[in-house]
């Protein structure tokens, strides 16, 4: 092993040193100390080599963005502000220290793009790199899943399937030197959140990294109504044109990628003059209409 618990946590104080008066006691004592919300919202996520990245295709930086997006995404959903991380990351013995840093510089590059502050964490070793990673974030008033209203518009904050895509290029090795090829892998590699948009006044909302089609069914049951898609209003926009393009290329379907494609952190949100792009309408009834896939998704399992 070319280096030492020491040399590691030398590092990591290094890269996520702060100054942010939120914090009373970060890297460097058996706990971080924080000021805290009164509703508070904690989420946690986990990824392990092999299983939810591959060394091949992404890099330590994109890897440490990708946990950490994921992580901070679940916490957008609920309609709060991410605030805390602390990540838990498990090593071979065999990485250089260059690639500790690089990941998290990756994960310190994400949670500044949210205004967050990583605090702390915990490092072993293990046979394969694992990283865990607890958020921490505050909101007056929780949005959930089963908030959704009959009447209620359904909006998304961007166009998911370009991580599907970047992985059906990686996967199928197709090589293909395009701007549309390079976002699908870049979006796969470290899926982007848009921090901009404002969600906070919608009935209900949810992160959909399993796939819209997934994370819309839950939303509609968890709410006992119907949701009702308008595939029209999604054909008329920039990037469903786009990710077509790339699609023909491909020789592949692109709702598939939309509709079931997982690890895009789009926020699927309901309500009344929602930013982002309208998909349809909130029903009275149960479930899904509007739109047809030529293959389920497949829900994400460890286990099956």
């Amino acid at each position: 092993m070319g280096f030492s618990e020491a040399d590691v946590i030398s590092v990591l104080r290094k890269v996520f040193a702060t100054t942010d008066s939120r914090v009373i006691v970060g890297i460097g004592d058996d706990a971080a100390v924080m000021r805290g919300a009164q509703q508070q919202v904690i989420t946690t996520d986990m990824a392990v080599q092999g299983v939810h990245f591959n060394l091949e295709w992404s890099s330590a930086f994109d890897i440490g963005r990708k946990i950490t997006a994921a992580n901070i995404a679940d916490v957008l959903s609920m309609g709060a502000k991410c605030d805390y991380l602390v990540a838990a990351v498990s090593l071979t013995g065999d990485e250089e220290i260059s690639w500790i840093e690089n990941l998290a510089r990756g994960m310190k590059a994400e949670a500044d793009h949210a205004g967050a502050v990583i605090v702390g964490g915990d490092i072993a070793r293990s046979s394969v790199i694992t990283i865990a990673m607890t958020a921490v974030g505050e909101t007056s008033s929780p949005i959930l899943r089963s908030g959704a209203r009959v009447g209620d518009g359904i909006f998304i904050s961007s166009l998911p399937g370009w991580s599907a895509a970047g992985l059906e290029l990686l996967s199928r090795k197709i090589s293909i030197n395009s701007a549309l090829a390079e976002k699908a892998l870049c979006e796969f590699s470290a899926p982007s959140l848009d921090y901009s948009i404002d969600y906070t006044s919608a009935h209900s909302m949810s992160d959909v990294s399993d796939s819209l089609i997934i994370q819309a069914t839950q939303m509609a049951d968890a709410s006992a109504v119907g949701f009702a898609f308008d595939t029209a209003l999604i054909e008329s926009e920039t990037e469903f044109l786009e990710m077509s393009a790339l699609a023909a290329e491909m020789n592949s379907d692109p709702w598939q990628w939309i509709l079931g494609g997982g690890e895009d952190h789009v926020l699927l949100a309901t309500g009344e003059n929602l930013p982002g792009l309208r998909i349809g309408r909130v029903v009275s009834g149960a479930g899904i209409s509007g739109v047809e896939m030529k293959k389920a998704p497949v829900s994400w399992s460890h286990f099956n």
